[in-house]
């Protein structure tokens, strides 16, 4: 079963539950749909059947946060019948496609098939170009190429697994499945840059104003890590 929630005037969250759990976003704009994240196999058919009830123009790409199987999982079956890009940080596509092993994991991941997803662009200056609405931040940590997207016009993060979250409050990412989670916490300074309204995570529910808790959130982690983080 899969839950929708519209969360702003151009932002829709898809959530389902396999223990914990998995939230993806469809995000409208004047062109059609963009889904961010693809969670779990089994997510295909609601996400399809959604976006055609939603009635705001088809899929025009997907774009993914990282390649853990649990964010890549319904990509392939979409693509059946929706022939469109997917992308992802250029530094995390050798990892999902199962060339380079994830840090802290025992052997390679072919998560998605070779050449299937394309790196997000960058301009002249190494920057991110915006793409379907979103602003692309690059945030490593959880995964070498881990990427928030960030909806200017309504103030959101799509911030996949730089965060979990807990009856509101902010929380670590899952330390077990976490590369770095020293280099996780810097790349959490984005909210102070950013100042979201909301802030999306796959692993939990929304966070209003996450910015006003990052200065806890850093202490605490800081606490566990043992002050490993400078």
């Amino acid at each position: 079963m899969m839950k929708a929630k519209k969360i702003s005037d151009h932002i829709w969250s898809l959530k389902t539950w396999m223990i914990i759990p998995i939230h993806v976003w469809v995000v409208v704009d004047e062109d059609g749909v963009t889904l961010v994240d693809a969670g779990m196999p089994m997510m295909a058919k609601g996400i399809m059947k959604f976006i055609k009830q939603l009635n705001a123009g088809t899929l025009q790409r997907i774009l993914l946060t990282h390649g853990h199987s649990d964010h890549v999982g319904a990509v392939k079956e979409i693509l059946k019948s929706n022939e469109v890009p997917v992308y992802a940080h250029q530094i995390e596509i050798p990892y999902m496609e199962g060339e380079i092993v994830y840090p802290k994991r025992k052997k390679l991941e072919l998560n998605l098939p070779k050449k299937l997803t394309q790196p997000l662009l960058e301009d002249k200056t190494g920057n991110m170009q915006s793409i379907g609405g979103l602003t692309p931040i690059f945030t490593p940590g959880h995964s070498p190429g881990h990427v928030a997207y960030y909806h200017e016009k309504d103030g959101i993060l799509l911030g996949g697994d730089l965060f979990t979250s807990k009856k509101g409050k902010l929380r670590s990412p899952m330390p077990m499945f976490t590369a770095d989670m020293a280099l996780a916490v810097k790349s959490a300074s984005v909210l102070s840059e950013l100042k979201p309204k909301l802030l999306e995570v796959c692993h939990g529910n929304a966070v209003i104003r996450p910015a006003d808790q990052l200065e806890d959130y850093v202490r605490s982690m800081e606490i566990k890590l043992g002050g490993r983080l400078s």
